[in-house]
């Protein structure tokens, strides 16, 4: 034994193992490996090598080194930073980044070729088959180019006339060319390319790109990333996207800027497609990967610039499993690569223009639409004056507009973030809220499929004749809109509308959000109700008009950033109108017109939304001007989560400028039968918030029952 080698194994383990390398393996970091673990054996990555002498234990040798590509060194000091920042084991940031490593590759294609041999006996038919055969090709395109049953060329394989082969489907990926023409730019985007250019090849930067909806920022990107792969060749740059339905549109994009598709990277991506961009990745064949948040995890060779699409979007925040905020961890990982980062939005977060106004990130602005598009009118609908008839939702001035642009040949798009036909069915005999099994969410009736659904657990059932409560027959009513309501009202008042909803129970694919958009882009819809999934990113020419049924929908709660996120969902599905020639506008039905949200949207005052929120953060320490972190425990039996909880209280550290709160029931206290409470910390900016979680987390030891999960700079309060 000449080294031990650290090894990180991707396993809920909370540090790398010690092996002996055995003499001649020739280790070195970054190495995936073959260890024994207990009686079995894993497969992990080396994350350190030190020499053996003064070991006072025998250690287990390595087994094995793989032939597989060992991680470039910066993916590994990003999965360990990771690991650090978000007080959790390593081994899951290293699950993600050997995710498309342990996927199967293609397999061959069986293709039919010619041996240069004769049959036996020549036929009209097997005489077409071997005039056809100029190629290696699969039997039934062989088959149909001939005219003739697969069972001639069956025939002629038996004879060896036609030999079949195995081919390796082709992993590379087109190299793209940035010479080709991009789209003309105007002064201002043309400027924001032209720094943006110069940022990507002078190492770590990070730039918002701050432009109003439909200014052309995609474009302005585009440019850069042509710039940065001119000036460097074999640069590598990363585009992540907050939905899988925005991927193809962007794709199609970049293959017209640059000639040439890009990798993709998403949960809708096949499993050997995964592998083949893995393996391009850390290759470095793949030049560019367009991807969802955990593209942040592949183990790039030369990965160069970083582009955060939406950066604001909460689909960036991971909950389950590996908590962690792409947009956060992009900036490290470009640091640590010594990358450039696009921070790209039309509504950045709070904690984005923070570091844009100290100066920290670059700041370039685009105040105008591209082409000489206008931004939409925005008209606040007061619904305790225009309120809808009763068991409507579409309010008289909404239906009026809605009318008009019917009769003009435009398209409207009616926007609600809630998902079925009803939020809530209750029994008018008992007062008996519906709710899911051992969870304290609300079933949500959907009409097209007659169940009721938990959109939290995922739980459904057939919507009951009677009350399970009481027993009375046929007290199930819905209260509340959700989009299929809401298409159902559409349909009645425009009988000759042609109507789609665009959600996630509608469009269960990424081809069948390829389908509704390109449905909409072609102008085949007069009116579309959505939820979000229609609000981003998304270019709708023909689209004039957009009414929000209930803005004050996500103004209500408890979130801290529900202010924030009401100006973005609403400003990002405003702008969605008007986009070309033809002007738009924005009509938003609202119960509290004097909101300062809603009347800031109202006057395209953006400046005076920050200002007042971001002096409200300060007030209270909270970000961008401090930390939060949660901890959410649960647990089976409730006197047991109980215990835990004021053990886990007694053992929190004390330090200055930190601040628990806690521990109190979670709004959602009952999820799949575990209960459920919650830890709110809070601290200053200058505090390791990382370093005290994980302080603490070393004082307890949890229970097997009860799960302890902790979210550094939470999103979800529930």
């Amino acid at each position: 034994m000449s080294r031990i080698a650290s090894v990180i194994l991707p396993l809920p383990l909370p540090e790398a193992f010690d092996y002996a390398e055995p003499d001649g393996m020739g280790l070195a970091v970054g190495d995936q490996v073959v260890v024994p673990l207990g009686p079995r054996t894993t497969i992990g990555v080396v994350s350190g090598l030190r020499e053996a002498a003064g070991g006072n234990r025998p250690l287990k040798p390595v087994l094995e080194k793989r032939t597989e590509p060992a991680l470039p060194p910066g993916t590994m000091k990003f999965v360990e930073w990771a690991a650090r920042y978000c007080v959790d084991v390593p081994g899951w940031p290293l699950a993600m980044t050997l995710r498309g490593a342990r996927a199967p590759k293609a397999r061959p294609e069986r293709v039919i070729a010619a041996t240069g041999a004769l049959p036996a006996r020549m036929t009209p038919a097997r005489e077409r088959v071997l005039a056809a055969a100029t190629e290696p090709v699969a039997g039934a395109e062989l088959a149909r180019r001939a005219g003739v049953s697969s069972g001639v060329v069956k025939g002629l394989v038996d004879e060896g006339v036609l030999e079949v082969r195995l081919i390796e489907a082709d992993q590379s990926f087109p190299r793209p060319d940035p010479s080709r023409a991009g789209a003309p730019l105007n002064p201002s985007q043309a400027a924001a390319a032209k720094a943006l250019t110069t940022m990507t090849t002078e190492g770590f930067q990070t730039a918002l790109l701050d432009g109003v909806t439909g200014s052309g920022k995609t474009e302005v990107y585009l440019e850069a990333i042509a710039g940065l792969l001119t000036a460097e060749p074999e640069a590598q740059i990363l585009v992540l996207l907050p939905e899988i339905a925005l991927t193809q549109a962007v794709i199609a994009r970049f293959a017209q800027r640059f000639g040439a598709e890009p990798a993709e990277w998403h949960s809708a991506v096949p499993p050997p497609e995964r592998r083949r961009v893995w393996e391009a990745a850390v290759s470095g064949d793949a030049r560019i990967v367009v991807g969802a948040r955990s593209a942040l995890f592949l183990p790039f060779k030369n990965l160069r610039l970083i582009v955060v699409d939406e950066e604001h979007d909460s689909s960036f925040k991971q909950s389950e499993g590996f908590v962690y905020h792409a947009r956060d961890l992009a900036v490290v990982r470009a640091k640590i690569e010594a990358a450039a980062v696009i921070l790209s939005s039309a509504t950045p977060s709070l904690e984005t223009l923070a570091n844009a106004q100290a100066g920290r990130y670059r700041w370039l602005r685009l105040a105008d639409r591209y082409g000489g598009a206008s931004l939409p009118d925005v008209t606040l609908i007061d619904m305790r004056q225009s309120p809808p008839d009763h068991g409507q939702w579409i309010s008289p001035p909404l239906a009026q507009a809605m009318a008009e642009t019917f009769a003009r040949g435009e398209q409207s798009l009616l926007f609600l973030n809630r998902r079925g036909y009803a939020p809530l069915v209750i029994c008018r005999a008992c007062g008996e809220r519906m709710t899911a099994p051992d969870t304290d969410s609300w079933l949500v009736e959907h009409r097209y499929t007659g169940r009721l659904v938990c959109h939290l657990t995922g739980f459904s059932m057939l919507k009951p004749k009677v009350c399970p409560h009481c027993g009375a027959q046929d007290s199930l009513v819905s209260v509340g809109p959700g989009v299929e309501r809401v298409e159902e009202e559409v349909r009645l008042r425009f009988p000759d509308a042609r109507v789609a909803v665009f959600s996630s129970d509608t469009v269960f694919t990424a081809d069948g959000a390829r389908e509704m958009i390109g449905s909409m882009e072609a102008g085949e819809i007069d009116i579309l109700v959505a939820t979000q999934a229609a609000a981003k990113g998304h270019n709708f020419p023909n689209l004039t008009l957009v009414g929000v049924i209930d803005a004050d929908l996500s103004l209500k709660g408890g979130d801290l950033r529900a202010g924030e996120r009401t100006w973005q969902l609403l400003a990002q599905v405003a702008g969605r109108a008007g986009r070309h020639e033809k002007a738009g506008r924005a009509m938003l039905q609202t119960y509290a017109p004097d909101h300062p949200v809603l009347e800031a949207l109202a006057a395209r005052d953006r400046e005076a939304f920050v200002e007042r929120e971001m002096a409200q953060r300060e007030a209270a320490g909270l970000p961008p001007y401090g930390r939060l972190a949660a901890l959410i425990v649960s647990g089976p039996e409730a006197d047991a989560l109980e215990e835990f909880v004021r053990k886990l209280a007694a053992a929190a550290p004390n330090a200055a400028g930190v601040e628990v709160y806690g521990p109190a029931d979670a709004p959602l206290a009952l999820v799949r039968g575990r209960r459920r409470k919650r830890f709110l910390v809070r601290a200053d900016r200058e505090v390791d918030l990382s370093g005290y979680l994980a302080a603490w987390k070393a004082r307890v030891r949890v229970p097997g029952a009860i799960r302890l999960s902790i979210d550094v700079d939470p999103y979800s309060f529930l």
